[in-house]
């Protein structure tokens, strides 16, 4: 097995907070030039305004939050906390600078610097407030307390190294009560959405989702599955199962059950090669787990029905049945601009499906359902259908039910079962398998099962088949890995698992090739085919199927509806952050120039 890179096999979904001593220090720096714009023609010397008013709060609510946040029962890691402490410092600084310009343009109608810095008090309170309310613990009468513990003790120190008057102090609450309001509005506002469509807070979904994402929280994944299970709806699954038993070796197995690996991370059925291979246990030997026509409306929203379609598949491997017959063909397609090629392996038709060179994505299980159906003859083979998920493009390619992509499909599928049948013939099978593993995900965009190949050799031809386990391939990578691979074996076709997982980082679809080049990949591909050559050898074939009734999917709609409320919250959220904001320093205003 080649090992090009090793890493970690975790991304990240959401920015990650710099460590507490680059916090720090960047603190250090952002209170200087607070301190000379609030202090810089006051009594207050510099190293004063510098230190006790803007750093020490910054510190305090930096080691502070974590713990307060703890005691009324949230969350909230020390990296945060003082990249929290920080933020509020570079909120506070351009304010302060634009309140310093309008002292220098109209320093008679601008309140002194008093006022300024009882303005600041508003900024802070807000933006604390509203992180806190996501991330901690979505209860403001949790997370208030601790929200207030960098603006008080910025207030105290104010009052008491400032000449100020009752008008200070009173601005300062007024203030501070306004900015307690703009949060709560800002988070009705954007928790609406999701509230209105599932009954169920976004904002409370936070903390489980970086849970989830960042260390696998048990309890974390649990939430998110409990919330994706309460709008599940039945569905019957197929598992089908064909396998290569090799004398000596272990034996490979590629995996189709009728799943789609998503929803995101590692929930539900997300990372389904991964999670499949481990169900299905050494007696499957190296486990392909390639994507099967199906979409989200066959996410699973939790472990449990994975554990069933596992079991399914674990009773599949225990009565896999006699041997297929020693007969096979090539890796054929009817023609050009097919969008399907077949491999007839004993009496099953092997078929892979990809509309590459143009956009491909998602094939509706029901465009599959009825292929199947309709081209399964008495006598004739039975159909094993592969989904290559090969040439991405964002919101194109899916396979829709009565579309003419889902008539094309079916007719080429017919028409490259038919070459395939004639050009089988009896004789001896080989199987080879390879696999290049330590990708990492936020790096190479390949999950855990990394790059796999699967080289069948019929009749002295070589027909590899390589898996790379990610979301898709970036459209035009699929023909020059296909054209490079034929130069080492006589048919070729690249896959991916469309897996999930690798949805957890910056930029969330994170597509086979748009953090690896085409030569990495190739380089990969080509490793993992070598290996399989070298590995070839003499194989009996099984095959099987079985239904999995009633299993919860998240079924029709869902994740459309899912979307566009997450769009809408987004929106929400945009617009009222801004609104608030405005509201909140318009309010602010009014209240100095009512007092100063």
């Amino acid at each position: 097995m080649a090992s090009p890179q090793a890493g970690v096999q975790r991304g990240h979904l959401l920015f990650r907070a710099p460590s507490p001593a680059v916090t720090i220090a960047l603190a250090v720096v952002a209170a200087a030039p607070l301190s000379a714009l609030v202090f810089g023609d006051s009594t207050v010397p510099f190293l004063e305004g510098w230190w006790l008013v803007f750093l020490l709060p910054a510190l305090v609510a930096g080691a502070l939050t974590t713990p307060l946040v703890a005691a009324l029962g949230g969350r909230f890691e020390f990296h945060r906390s003082w990249f929290l402490a920080l933020s509020g410092l570079v909120f506070q600084l351009p304010l302060a600078a634009l309140w310093r310009l309008a002292l220098v343009l109209a320093p008679s109608a601008t309140p002194g610097v008093e006022f300024l810095a009882a303005f600041l008090v508003g900024p802070l309170l807000w933006f604390r407030e509203i992180s806190l309310f996501g991330i901690a613990r979505p209860s403001h009468a949790r997370v208030l307390p601790v929200a207030l513990v960098q603006p008080v003790l910025y207030a105290l120190f104010v009052l008491l190294l400032l000449p100020s008057s009752v008008a200070e102090g009173a601005a300062m609450v007024v203030i501070a009560l306004i900015a307690v309001g703009c949060a709560a509005a800002l988070l009705r506002a954007a928790d609406r959405p999701l509230r209105r469509e599932f009954q169920s807070s976004g904002v409370s979904l936070i903390r489980p989702l970086l849970d989830h994402v960042g260390q696998r929280d048990t309890a974390a994944t649990r939430a998110l599955e409990a919330f994706f299970l309460k709008f599940a709806q039945p569905a019957d699954l197929r598992v089908s199962l064909l396998q290569f038993a090799r004398a000596g070796k272990p034996p490979v197995t590629v995996a189709l059950p009728t799943v789609h690996p998503g929803p995101f991370a590692a929930l539900g059925a997300s990372d389904l090669p991964r999670k499949l291979a481990e169900q299905l246990g050494p007696a499957a030997g190296t486990v392909l787990v390639p994507h099967t026509p199906s979409d989200h409306d066959l996410d699973l929203p939790s472990q449990a029905e994975l554990d069933r379609v596992g079991a399914a598949g674990r009773e599949l491997l225990g009565h896999l049945g006699p041997a297929l017959p020693s007969r096979g063909s090539p890796l054929v397609a009817p023609g050009p601009g097919s969008y399907a090629r077949a491999q007839i392996l004993g009496d099953v038709a092997l078929v892979v499906v990809s509309r590459a060179p143009e956009p491909t994505d998602d094939i509706a299980y029901g465009v599959a359902d009825r292929l199947v159906r309709e081209l399964t003859e008495p006598g004739g083979p039975r159909i094993a259908l592969v989904d290559a998920h090969n040439s991405y493009v964002e919101g194109q390619g899916d396979v829709t039910y009565g579309t003419p992509a889902a008539a094309k499909l079916q007719a080429d599928a017919a028409a490259a079962i038919r070459t395939a049948t004639s050009a089988a013939a009896d004789g001896p099978v080989e199987v080879g398998v390879g696999v290049t593993s330590g990708y990492d995900i936020g790096r190479d965009g390949i999950g855990p099962h990394g790059i796999r190949a699967l080289v069948v050799k019929v009749h002295g031809t070589t027909n590899a088949y390589v898996l790379i386990d990610g979301n898709n391939l970036i459209v035009g990578r699929r023909g020059p890995l296909v054209a490079a691979l034929e130069q080492v074996v006589d048919h070729a076709e690249v896959l991916t698992t469309d897996n999930h997982v690798v949805h957890e980082v910056d930029g969330g679809i994170n597509p086979v090739g748009e953090r690896l080049t085409t030569d990495a990949l190739l380089r990969g591909a080509m490793d993992a085919v070598r290996t399989a050559l070298s590995d070839l050898g003499p194989a009996e074939m099984r095959f099987a199927s079985k239904e999995v009734p009633d299993v919860p999917v998240l079924g029709p709609g869902f994740t459309a509806r899912l979307l566009t409320s997450l769009g809408d919250t987004l929106s929400m959220f945009t617009y009222m952050f801004v609104a608030t904001f405005l509201l909140l320093l318009t309010g602010s205003l009014v209240v100095v120039f009512a007092l100063h």
